[in-house]
């Protein structure tokens, strides 16, 4: 058997564990402040895997070492609208010290693959290049164009990837109406005969932001009735111990109908608790859907044990649902008080999608293919992802990394996580899934 035979016989099953390995070896930590080692070295990989296969990538560096690459296949209908599949290279840190496996080993234990990145997202880059190059090797054209985008950045907000392509090289992304990238298709194993598969619809939008209380410096022996620290500390009690009032938006409607009906009950949305308590590993998804939240993640002030700082600050992870941004910022001004001033590092837009059409059905149609009991419902993602950024091209997007999941498995802890990892048959899966999609779509 020749090289080339020897190549086109090997499937997207067969190499994608090896990519997801090899990206999670290539550290690519963002630390938010350019001090990581960017992903120029994750852009070439994927350009590298991408020309081999026919393709002519382009990497686009934003800033030195952030740097993202986009490829564009040619569908067998180029008057189609084209299809978007992103994912992101850059990782949140990880502290090695703290896990069973090296972060950035690759390595393979209990039937998993270990490291940081293993599910957000480099499992989903891996998936993509295995389907594609699976695709072009066996000359097997997707039925309308498919844009690639491997993006740098989402971990801090996506400025050097997705917001950098929009703003500067939109052309890229010419045609595009629909896009499917992370945190969505992996499943939930209600019982035997069902296991729902959750696709993202919706996600939260943002406001970190940074606090600020100005007061009296003085000595620290004195007392002192106008101490920042003490005016701050006490409006970050309130705010991290308040709860959010529960709101019921289009898409929790939508998923509390279908789980409902799965579960056999209809679901009060202002009595969860004990619905949660059944949800395993994606309770902290699903919970974090019902309210805005605020979460003091940063405090600063002072510089030495007797002296009394002048201001003191807070960092705080701000996060409103869809159509629930006014309130929201009502809320904080409340809970905070009128010494507290606030100010955006980083605010981002909330989007939803209603949950119908032909990708939509492509998606259950995969799905089922491969796992008879799978049923696709929509979910809320708490946090954000570089759908954001696509949305203002008018590119509706889903959360669609296709995962099956043991049902032990405590996934949404996986995400910024220590000892991160996905299954290895999970990954396999996931190809099958993605492939099937995209002749569906």
């Amino acid at each position: 058997m020749s090289q080339t035979d020897t190549a086109r016989s090997v499937t997207g099953q067969d190499e994608v564990v090896d990519l997801c390995r090899e990206l999670i070896q290539i550290d690519t930590s963002n630390y938010g402040d350019h001090s990581g080692p960017g992903e120029r070295v994750a852009a070439e990989y994927v350009a590298e895997k991408l020309a081999e296969v026919g393709l002519e990538p382009q990497i686009f560096e934003s800033h030195k070492g952030r740097a993202s690459t986009v490829a564009r296949i040619e569908g067998e209908d180029p008057s189609r609208p084209a299809l978007l599949i992103h994912g992101h290279t850059d990782v949140v840190p990880a502290n090695a010290v703290d896990w069973t496996h090296h972060p950035f080993s690759g390595e393979i234990a209990d039937g998993c693959v270990w490291g940081r990145g293993a599910v957000d997202m480099k499992d989903m880059d891996a998936m993509t290049l295995a389907v594609v190059r699976d695709r072009l090797r066996s000359g097997r054209r997707p039925p309308r164009d498919i844009v690639l985008a491997f993006l740098a950045d989402e971990e801090a907000g996506g400025t050097y990837g997705a917001r950098h392509l929009v703003d500067k090289h939109p052309d890229l992304f010419e045609g595009v109406t629909e896009a499917i990238g992370e945190v969505g298709g992996f499943s939930f194993t209600v019982n035997e005969k069902l296991r729902l598969y959750l696709v993202e619809t919706a996600q939260k939008g943002m406001h970190w932001m940074k606090l600020t209380v100005d007061g009296t410096a003085g000595h620290g022996s004195m007392i002192h009735r106008d101490n920042a620290i003490t005016e701050l500390s006490e409006a970050v009690g309130r705010l991290g111990r308040y709860r959010f009032p529960v709101r019921v938006t289009k898409t929790l409607r939508h998923f509390l109908d279908e789980l409902g009906d799965a579960l056999g009950t209809e679901l009060d949305p202002e009595n969860m608790d004990e619905t949660l308590a059944k949800l395993g590993g994606i309770a902290k998804l699903i919970g974090a859907s019902l309210q805005n939240t605020a979460n003091p993640t940063q405090l600063g002030a002072g510089y030495k044990v007797n002296v009394i700082p002048g201001q003191a600050t807070a960092h705080v992870d701000a996060r409103y649902l869809p159509g629930y941004e006014e309130e929201f910022l009502a809320d904080l001004d409340r809970i905070l008080g009128p010494r507290v001033k606030r100010e955006d590092v980083h605010a981002d837009k909330a989007l939803e999608t209603s949950f119908d059409g032909a990708l939509v059905e492509a998606m259950q149609t995969a799905l089922s293919a491969e796992d008879p009991i799978a049923r696709a419902v929509p979910y809320m993602l708490s946090a954000g992802t570089d759908a954001k950024s696509f949305a203002d091209l008018d590119i509706r997007c889903f959360g669609f990394a296709p995962l099956k999941l043991p049902p032990e498995l405590d996934f949404a802890g996986m995400f910024h996580g220590v000892d991160e990892r996905v299954p290895v048959d999970a990954l396999k899966f996931g190809v099958r899934v993605l492939d099937r999609f995209i002749d569906a779509s």
